[in-house]
């Protein structure tokens, strides 16, 4: 059994992010190529974003720390520490409303 603490993490992209032109960092925890599951945790600065991309396929985002806002062409989801949504199988943006942290697990289109 693999067990991983997820406040670490966070903390350490946060710390890396800190240190990136980009705002942003990010540590795949689990799943890789051969896996259909995949898990990654993403930090954010404030005021920074994943621009606008396609669905990678069904997938889940939850709010470790601070708050950020998804977007689609046409709804909008606010979300902040211990929030949880589905991220809709059509374009969408992630941007931080403050320094923030997301779990994002996604299932891989084969």
């Amino acid at each position: 059994m693999e067990t991983t603490s997820l406040t670490a993490i966070a903390e350490e992209q946060l710390a890396r992010a800190r240190q990136a032109h980009a705002g942003r960092a990010a540590h795949p925890l689990h799943g890789g190529s051969g896996s259909a599951l995949r898990q990654t945790v993403i930090a954010l600065l404030a005021n920074h974003e994943l621009a606008e991309h396609e669905s990678p396929g069904e997938a889940t985002l939850q709010v470790l720390r601070g708050r950020v806002r998804l977007t689609t062409g046409h709804e909008a989801w606010s979300g902040a520490a211990g929030d949880h949504v589905t991220i809709p199988a059509e374009r969408h943006a992630l941007a931080a409303v403050e320094d923030s942290v997301v779990l994002l697990t996604a299932v891989i289109r084969r």
